[in-house]
Formats: structure tokens, sequence, C-alpha cells
């Protein structure tokens, strides 16, 4: 249960017990992130549905504040990034990997937090309307097997997080999430797009940045969660 430990201690704000681990188990510990993800969907859904008990908006905004909290934002910090990035380089890819290593947060980074905080919101209101707490458990599970693909597929783009993780991933580990994935398809077929939008966001940040860092990774599973919230509210619609 190591990895499984580590995973939800990287990925979440919630208190875990302290294990003993080296450079290796953190790495290894990459393979239980969709399991991670699971336990965010929980809570999450969770919350949506008890704030749902006092009107659809109430509900909507206790899954985002939920989803932020126990996150910590993590993920919504390399969107920021990759924004700020993408906006001040202009075809410029040196000045890109430039203003993508500055801490600090711009104007585009802003506005990118601020769009994705809105669109989640919207979103989960409609997904709390039509009742769609169990697909909304598996959200965060689907988005974060996007890391393990990314790692096995694109170069790291620098010796930061992204490359720790490089040696720890095996295609049998993605065969076995992406298993179980469609497995809980019954719950909503429109989380089959994982395997559209995964792909889809990996050819943008090759093609972009040349590669992936710990900051890719996260806009990645922000956007995936996003347009899995779009994808089953509108297959639901119909």
């Amino acid at each position: 249960m190591k990895g499984l430990i580590l995973a939800i201690q990287f990925l979440t704000r919630l208190p875990m017990p302290r294990v003993m681990a080296n450079d290796a188990d953190f790495a290894a510990s990459m393979r239980w992130f969709p399991a991670a993800g699971l336990v965010v969907g929980l809570f999450v859904s969770g919350a949506a549905w008890l704030g749902a008990h006092i009107d659809p908006w109430t509900g909507a905004l206790a899954g985002l504040a939920m989803w932020t909290l126990v996150t910590g934002a993590l993920h919504l910090d390399g969107l920021a990034d990759l924004a700020d990035a993408g906006g001040a380089a202009h075809k410029d890819r040196e000045k890109l990997l430039a203003v993508l290593a500055d801490p600090h947060v711009g104007s585009f980074g802003v506005v990118a937090i601020a769009l994705q905080i809105v669109a989640k919101l919207i979103l989960l209101h409609g997904m709390v309307m039509a009742g769609l707490f169990p697909a909304l458990i598996l959200i965060p599970f689907a988005a974060r097997i996007g890391p393990l693909v990314w790692t096995l597929w694109l170069p790291p783009l620098h010796a930061g997080l992204a490359a720790r993780f490089r040696d720890a991933i095996r295609p049998v580990h993605i065969a076995l999430w992406s298993a179980i994935l469609i497995a809980s398809a019954w719950v909503s077929p429109a989380l089959l797009l994982t395997f559209l939008m995964t792909p889809l966001w990996g050819w943008h940040v090759r093609r972009r940045l040349g590669g992936i860092s710990g900051d890719g990774h996260g806009a990645g599973i922000e956007l995936v969660e996003t347009g899995l919230l779009a994808a089953i509210l509108a297959a639901n619609a119909y």
C-alpha cells in the first residue's frame, strides 16, 4: 500500500500515515495516480451531493470548493504556468521555456485559472441538476490516467518532477487502468472520451513544448477533467 499512500500524499492534501520512502518508491507511486483520483472524486461528489440538498448552485459550489481543497489547487498552478508561457512566448520556444520556469503568475495565468474555475462551477451545476454523482466520482480517476500515458510517451522537458517518474511506468500499468476505465464506462459512456482527450493533450504539449513537465501534467489533468464534465453533460442531454 506504500505506493497508494504516497500517491494520495502527493496529489491531495488529505492526512495520511507517514511512510518511509526513497526516490524509487516515490517514482513508482505514479502507478497509483488514478486510484488517488478516485479518492478525489469521492470527496467531490460527496460534497456536491450534500450541497445539493440546499439547492443545485450550492451543490456545485460545495463540489468545486472540495475539488480545490482536496487537491490544494496543485493542478491549477500548472495550468496557470502554461497559460503564462504560451501567452508570452509568441512562437519563441526559448522565451516560452523561460517564462515557464518563472514562479510568478502573470495575467494569462490568472485568466486561465478564473476561466477554469467558472467552467467547472457551471458544469458542476449541470451535473448536480442531472444527478450525475456516480459519473462525477469517476472524472478525477479518468483524468489521472493521463500522466501515465504522457510520461511513457513524451520526453521529459527538463530534469524535474516529470523526469523522475519516467522509469517507473510501463505499458501494462496504462493497460490495467484503461481496462478499469472501460469497465466503469457503463456509468457514462462519455468517460471513454478520455482516450481521445489524453493523446490530444500529449500531442499539443509535444508540438508546443517538445516534452512534458510537472506543469504539463497538471494542466492536462485540469483540462481533461473539464472536458469530461462537458462531455458527460452533453451525452446526458441527448
